[in-house]
Parts: C-alpha cells; sequence; structure tokens
C-alpha cells in the first residue's frame, strides 16, 4: 500500500492524501518522506492550479508516531543528537515547503488532527473540517510544548493570541463547530461531503488567473509577516501593476462581464 496517494479527480485540481489509516495517518518518517516527495511532485506539476490535502480513514494527522517510532532514512552513523536534529528539520521543513508551492493548498481536515497534525492543517491557506474533525495541540499532553511546526506563529494569526494560548496551554480538543466559530477552519461540513466542498472550493479557484491566485498567495503570506501597513500596500501595489500590465487579464474581465459570460483568462 502506497503511505502517499496523488490523485487528480477533476481537471487541475490534486488530491494528496496521506494514506497509513491503521495509524491515523501519523507522522512517522515512512509517511512523511513521501509527503515531502508528493507536494515537491506536485509543486512543479503545471497543470495542478489547486492542491487538496487529506488523510485516508477517520484521521487528518494524529501527529507523532508513539509506536512506530521509525528513524529517518540516511542515519547510519550519526549520533542520537544529531539524529534528533535531522528527523526534526525533517519534519519543521513541512509548512514552509507548503507555502512555497505555487498553488494555493485546501487541507480537507477528516477527523483528528493532533500535534504536528494540526500543525499540517495550518500549514494550508485554506481549511475545510468535517463533522467529525477535532484539533489538539498535544505537544503538552505529553510532556514538551504545545509549539512545533510553526505553531506559536500561525495559530495566533489564525485565530487571536488569546484563544491560541488558551488552546496550546490547557491540551484540550477543539471540535469542528468550535473551530468553524474561532476562525480556526474556514467552514464545517458534513464528514460524506467534505471532499466534494474542498473540491468545488478548488473549481472556484481554477476557475481565475493561475497567476492572479498564486501572487496572491505569496502576498497573503508575506502580509503575515510585514510590519506595516505602508509596507504591505507598497507590496501589493508592485504586485498588482505586475499583473496588470503583463497580461490581458483586466481586458478579458471587462469583455466577459459586458457579455454575461465567465472570463478566460490566459494570462
Amino acid at each position: 500500500m502506497s503511505e502517499i496517494l496523488i490523485e487528480k479527480p477533476r481537471p487541475h485540481t490534486t488530491v494528496i492524501t496521506m494514506n497509513r489509516p491503521e495509524r491515523m495517518n501519523s507522522m512517522s518518517f515512512d509517511l512523511m518522506v513521501p509527503l515531502h516527495d508528493a507536494l515537491d511532485k506536485v509543486a512543479e506539476d503545471n497543470d495542478t492550479w489547486t492542491v487538496v490535502l487529506t488523510g485516508s480513514g477517520k484521521g487528518f494527522c494524529s501527529g507523532a508516531d508513539t509506536r512506530d517510532m521509525v528513524p529517518p532514512p540516511n542515519v547510519d552513523g550519526l549520533t542520537l543528537t544529531r539524529i534528533a536534529t535531522r528527523s526534526m528539520t525533517l519534519l519543521a521543513d513541512l509548512v514552509p515547503k507548503m507555502r512555497r508551492m505555487p498553488q494555493p493548498v485546501i487541507a480537507a481536515i477528516n477527523g483528528a488532527a493532533i500535534g504536528g497534525g494540526m500543525c499540517l492543517s495550518l500549514g494550508a491557506e485554506i481549511r475545510i473540517a468535517g463533522e467529525s474533525a477535532y484539533f489538539r495541540a498535544a505537544g503538552i499532553n505529553n510532556g514538551l510544548t504545545a509549539t512545533e511546526l510553526g505553531m506559536s506563529f500561525l495559530l495566533p494569526r489564525a485565530i487571536g493570541a488569546t484563544r491560541a494560548f488558551e488552546i496550546a496551554l490547557s491540551g484540550r480538543d477543539v471540535d469542528a463547530e468550535e473551530a468553524a466559530r474561532i476562525g480556526l477552519v474556514s467552514r464545517t461540513v458534513p464528514d460524506d461531503q467534505l471532499m466534494n466542498e474542498a473540491l468545488d472550493l478548488a473549481d472556484q479557484i481554477n476557475g481565475w488567473s493561475t497567476q492572479g491566485v498564486q501572487l496572491t498567495k505569496r502576498m497573503m503570506w508575506a502580509g503575515l509577516e510585514t510590519a506595516s501597513l505602508n509596507a504591505a500596500i507598497e507590496l501589493e501595489s508592485h504586485t498588482q501593476l505586475f499583473v496588470r500590465l503583463t497580461t490581458k487579464n483586466f481586458e478579458e474581465a471587462v469583455k466577459a462581464r459586458a457579455a454575461g459570460r465567465k472570463p478566460v483568462f490566459e494570462d
């Protein structure tokens, strides 16, 4: 059985499925190394305009594998501390790698998103939860820190500092209804509609300019780290002018609106 499934169920949308359901897609290196490879492969696919990331079975990703603790590949001859550093580096680069992908990533969260799995979901631009989904910053439950893989940066920006502190320090579960209410996910849907909802949203995104979508993703991420309103506006202005002056997209949008049809952007 392949640990990672890559499918294209609709034009221009690729679904990456973590496929270790017997362990609720826990973050073993047998799963995470192929996930790295899948993200690289899909990022380079020019026919993929939007990505959906999900898990098979009853869990999105249950975080650290506490039963099958296999070391990462290529560690022969390394000391324990060097193995630990290599392990954490491999895991820590997942969210930045998702951010570097030109395509927006939609996380379709089914069941548990625990610890590193919760962090992985935060790396997606958009999160949609099935009704069975729940989140837990589980590092604190395991005697470690709740902050890993970008949690301390991403969670407060998603839901605000006060809620982020409370969830991170309490180690409690956040169910799908609460996640939608506080902005951790954009919406909650019935489990049996989760993938169709994600694919329909991908279709909507794919109807716009691929260049416009990719640069919007980059600018939104940059805006999270920009220190001032003026700096953000300066960056946005250059990006907007770049697309306006190097494509005929705006002209096509005007013509399509006048003709009562959908625009066809050729970038």
